[in-house]
């Protein structure tokens, strides 16, 4: 297959290059925010229409949660028009879209986990511009939902966490925000799955096991090596300054579909998590 990957220079972007170009097997088109800016037309009519690809694997996005917040526009400009400008490409050509999208679409009130069936309702920009990006999908695209996620590339909570171990005798994380940590070379090669198959519809992909940043920042210094008592819950209303976007209290997201169809799940975060930790130190 002929795939052409936006946000290639993202954290999750990288991986999905990696996963789509292992084996050889694929022809990859990467591109990043610097040769194809989502939020420009002509730009992404003309990559994708000049190299034709069989499938558009679509992860660029803004995701500055708290900046998203005082920039409405240009959340919903990058967020929600960039992804209306690539179905249009992907229309023209015939490519059926895979594009990456988040917990943050629900607004974190639901006492269980959430599947691909509960209505959406964000409560913050940043998911209610992600949130419009995929209703601006044609049938016969493809949704994944994913969160907390963390990895080689980037910036991100395990990479934080470690710097702040060196920096600081304790560390504060909040114990009532919870989710899924998802690192993104599973992500990217689960997404490389559901394009091989052609699958549509909406997936939520996440490696398993809830926990809260608190339990996750422990965890992280366990990988390390490090005392994890060094690490002190707070609530979300204590933090300061306090955040300017609401963040999910409940950020689980139920793999449902991916059972439902017979498709085995990502590992248990604790997995990748001690691959990655490993990674960074030994970097």
């Amino acid at each position: 297959m002929r795939v052409l990957i936006t946000g290639a220079g993202g954290q999750v972007g990288r991986e999905l290059v990696d996963a789509f170009t292992l084996g050889g097997h694929h022809e990859v088109i990467a591109v990043d925010h610097r040769t194809v800016d989502v939020a420009d037309r002509d730009s992404v009519l003309g990559a994708i229409t000049s190299t034709r690809p069989d499938a558009v694997v679509h992860p660029a996005a803004w995701t500055a949660v708290d900046a998203c917040e005082s920039d409405p526009d240009r959340a919903f400009r990058v967020n929600a028009l960039g992804t209306r400008h690539v179905a249009d490409g992907a229309r023209r050509v015939g490519a059926p879209v895979f594009y990456v999208s988040t917990d943050y679409v629900f607004d974190g009130t639901k006492a269980g986990p959430y599947d691909e069936f509960d209505p959406p309702a964000p409560a913050s920009v940043y998911g209610a511009s992600k949130r419009a990006g995929e209703r601006e999908l044609d049938p016969g695209s493809t949704i994944v939902r994913t969160s907390w996620v963390c990895g080689f590339h980037g910036s991100n909570m395990v990479k934080t966490i470690l710097r702040l171990a060196g920096e600081h005798e304790t560390l504060s994380f909040v114990d009532d925000q919870r989710g899924h940590p998802t690192f993104a070379d599973d992500l990217a090669g689960m997404i490389r799955r559901l394009v091989v198959d052609r699958r549509p519809g909406l997936f939520h992909v996440t490696n398993q096991g809830a926990v809260s940043w608190y339990e996750f920042a422990r965890d992280v210094l366990v990988a390390a090596g490090l005392d994890p008592e060094r690490v002190h819950p707070v609530a979300t209303a204590d933090l300061q300054p306090p955040r300017p976007a609401p963040r999910p209290a409940n950020s689980v997201l139920d793999n449902a579909a991916l059972r439902l169809s017979g498709l085995e799940r990502l590992d248990d975060f604790r997995v990748p998590l001690g691959r990655l930790v490993s990674r960074l130190l030994e970097g």
